[in-house]
């Protein structure tokens, strides 16, 4: 396998970056993925805009040219000849030896790539599990929704729980106590035929699923909030799913222990994952990527 470190190319397992990285020491930085269908970049120029936009709100400079970025992944992808797969780009602030933001100069930017045809199909069949973690409180956003950062302390401990608990997924909640996201998904629930998910101004990550979702499920004429949801939202939703460029649209049919609705994956939930699929296959064969 390839890998992308700076610019060049070279064998994965030799990849290395400098200990006074400070993605390394302070978790400055940030990062995407993106999943590979047949070979190819699924919306290669959303996810390193984003990864951009997220860099640029860090006050991280000089940014890496966009379609040169593209262009170079576009290469390791077909380096590493792997039909289905996730890229992971990670863009830091570069190297320091100090705590001061203005020592770096040189950002450094690492793409790797490996295996992944999707998550276990009885997921979609039978549908995940989740804990709702109200006492795990995100603190009030400090970034813009498009900053994916490395600092991920709260998501990684959440997760951790949601393991011990044999739950597949864990959700996190703001801390005025509204739903938030889950360690790598975003969130939404059916109401009464209605689609809710939390508001960018709750803090979460704007996720490129998410949004993909959103307008699917407005172009079939779906009813569509984004507002706070409190915990009871789930643990009352007709449907519930998750969202994320790994997982596409994910149902869910327990939530902390109790089933959702009649406990397997909802007629909107299913739909949305047709059209998510479909959108996909779409985007692929007019892709000039």
């Amino acid at each position: 396998m390839w890998a992308l470190v700076g610019g060049m190319f070279v064998r994965d397992g030799e990849a290395v970056v400098s200990v006074h990285d400070r993605g390394f020491r302070y978790g400055d930085g940030v990062f995407d993925t993106l999943r590979v269908y047949e070979g190819r970049p699924f919306l290669l120029e959303r996810h390193v805009a984003r990864l951009l936009e997220g860099a640029r709100g860090l006050g991280i400079t000089p940014l890496p040219d966009s379609s040169a970025l593209a262009r170079l992944t576009r290469e390791l992808i077909d380096r590493n000849g792997l039909l289905h797969a996730l890229v992971r780009t990670t863009l830091t602030r570069g190297v320091s030896t100090g705590w001061d933001p203005a020592e770096a100069a040189d950002p450094t930017v690492v793409v790797v790539e490996h295996s992944f045809a999707g998550y276990p199909e009885r997921l979609y069949t039978s549908g995940a599990s989740i804990v709702v973690l109200t006492e795990n409180r995100l603190r009030p956003a400090a970034f813009a929704p498009a900053v994916k950062s490395l600092s991920l302390a709260a998501h990684v401990q959440a997760k951790r729980e949601a393991t011990e608990q044999g739950a597949d997924e864990a959700v996190l909640c703001t801390e005025s106590g509204f739903v938030a996201e889950g360690t790598v998904s975003n969130v939404f629930c059916v109401e009464d035929g209605r689609l809710r998910t939390p508001p960018l101004s709750d803090g979460i990550l704007q996720g490129i699923t998410r949004d993909v979702v959103l307008d699917l499920a407005r172009r079939d004429g779906l009813l569509t909030e984004e507002s706070s949801l409190p915990p009871t939202s789930l643990r009352e939703a007709d449907e519930i799913f998750l969202t994320s460029t790994g997982m596409e649209v994910l149902p869910v049919t327990r939530v902390d222990g109790r089933p959702v609705g009649p406990g397997r994956p909802g007629p909107i939930t299913l739909a949305l994952r047709r059209q998510y699929q479909e959108f996909v296959r779409e985007t692929l064969a007019t892709s000039t990527s």
